[in-house]
């Protein structure tokens, strides 16, 4: 069977018709066929309509209305967003018979962009941690190690990418949700400004900090995927009326001229030893490819009351009536916003507001921000399992790096930056201005150009 590569590379292939859109699905529901049961990546697969859009779209190919490069490419869906006549499940007892008579916006996108929905993937349940371990469906495996999670809540979603089960899937972000499994899985995944890429017909967790993104194989492939979901969407009302930049062009464009900060403090605390060995070599090759590295200060929002709170508002009518179809501890971690008040919580959403405003006056010293994704690798699943009270705390670690970026509502991106000696990924993570995923985007690519972390595989993939 012929592996494929990227999106980026299949695009013009499909295009001239050198290879088919049939051929790529059935590779990848042979991969999830061969390798789900190992992963569980996957909830639901979409066998029969994957081909059935597939032979669609191979038929548009061949009489010249070609699309754009997601004509025909296989694309996952984190089990949040609808997707009409298929369940979404959001990994819980609780949705397991929750039928969408409609298409999420982000999906309706994907659809009008030619991609072809192979199927659901796994997550940690209702999206509320950072491990994929509390699952109705089972735990999520990391491709690279099987014994290790995949990360979360995005878990399912980076697995399919890393084991090349899809071409690329769309996760969500609330706390670093696509990000961290994205490093955790040695893959790229892309958090874009809050209000580029809408949430509506996405189950939420917390609405002022829900972001939807691309996880990918490669920069180009997030950028390209970004391109086709982003944009106004009048009926949310998180989404900002603001143009789309051509982000496939501006890959091109190079990082010489940027700025980056480097904020050490909280950013680089506690990192495991191979961690920070990894990124102390990526900022040195970081420092070849751009104008100026420095280290800044910045003031990092560490407050959970509001995601706390809008999580409780929206889960509160069936924890009342059902909650032993919640996960124990998925319900433990939703009641814990129960008790926050609505002058506590009318509070902290002012200081959020406040928080994105001083973040969007502190880049005037510099273009970019570089940090960890993570400050460790992916943990063993055994040693969570042996230490139940330890997984929160261990998700929370996992996510303290990219969790302030949801605050500030900026665009973020992970991507491999080196392995530890036991062959797990690292990654690294690039934050810019509001609206200015392009800037971000220029970097991660000029990085990945560089570097040729990005074509290692795991070898599960076989």
């Amino acid at each position: 069977m012929e592996s494929f590569t990227t999106i980026s590379d299949l695009a013009p292939r499909l295009r001239r018709g050198e290879i088919s859109p049939v051929e790529i699905t059935r590779q990848c529901l042979s991969r999830i066929e061969r390798l789900n049961g190992r992963l569980n990546a996957f909830i639901t697969t979409l066998a029969e309509p994957a081909c059935a859009e597939a032979r669609a779209a191979e038929a548009e190919i061949r009489r010249g209305a070609w699309r754009g490069p997601l004509h025909g490419i296989p694309i996952a869906l984190k089990d949040l967003m609808d997707a009409r006549g298929v369940p979404t499940t959001a990994a819980s007892a609780l949705y397991v018979s929750r039928l969408p008579h409609a298409d999420a916006e982000v999906v309706r996108r994907l659809r009008v962009a030619g991609a072809v929905i192979i199927g659901k993937n796994n997550l940690h349940e209702c999206a509320y941690g950072g491990s994929s371990l509390i699952s109705r469906f089972g735990d999520v495996h990391n491709p690279w190690d099987v014994e290790r999670i995949a990360g979360g809540s995005s878990g399912g979603s980076a697995a399919a990418v890393a084991a090349q089960l899809a071409c690329a899937a769309i996760g969500t972000d609330t706390a670093g949700s696509v990000r961290e499994p994205a490093a955790l899985c040695g893959c790229v995944g892309l958090k874009p400004t809050y209000g580029r890429v809408s949430i509506r017909g996405v189950i939420p967790l917390s609405t002022s900090l829900d972001h939807v993104g691309p996880i990918a194989a490669s920069v180009a492939d997030a950028a390209i995927v970004l391109e086709a979901i982003a944009g106004y969407d009048a009926g949310d009302i998180t989404s900002a009326d603001l143009p789309v930049t051509d982000y496939i062009a501006v890959l091109k464009q190079g990082a010489g001229e940027l700025r980056v900060g480097v904020p050490r403090d909280y950013f680089f605390d506690e990192l495991d030893a191979e961690v920070a060995s990894a990124m102390e070599h990526a900022l040195r090759g970081i420092k070849t490819l751009v104008a100026e590295v420095k280290e800044v200060q910045l003031e990092v929002p560490t407050d959970r009351t509001l995601a706390a709170a809008e999580a409780y508002a929206y889960h509160a009518e069936n924890v009342a009536k059902n909650p032993e179809q919640y996960h124990p501890e998925t319900l433990r971690r939703i009641r814990k916003g129960e008790a926050v008040s609505a002058g506590e919580y009318i509070e902290r959403r002012r200081e959020l507001d406040q928080a994105r405003r001083g973040m969007a006056r502190g880049f005037a010293d510099f273009d970019l921000l570089v940090t960890p994704t993570t400050p460790a690798p992916a943990p063993a699943i055994a040693d969570l399992r042996a230490n139940p009270d330890q997984l929160r705390p261990a998700e929370l670690h996992l996510l303290r790096n990219t969790r302030p970026f949801n605050v500030w509502g900026l665009p973020a991106i992970s991507l491999p930056c080196g392995f530890t000696e036991s062959g797990l990924p690292v990654g690294l993570q690039i934050a810019g201005p509001r609206w200015r995923e392009d800037l971000v985007l220029r970097l991660a690519y000029a990085y990945e150009q560089a570097t040729a972390w990005h074509t290692r595989r795991p070898a599960i993939i076989g």
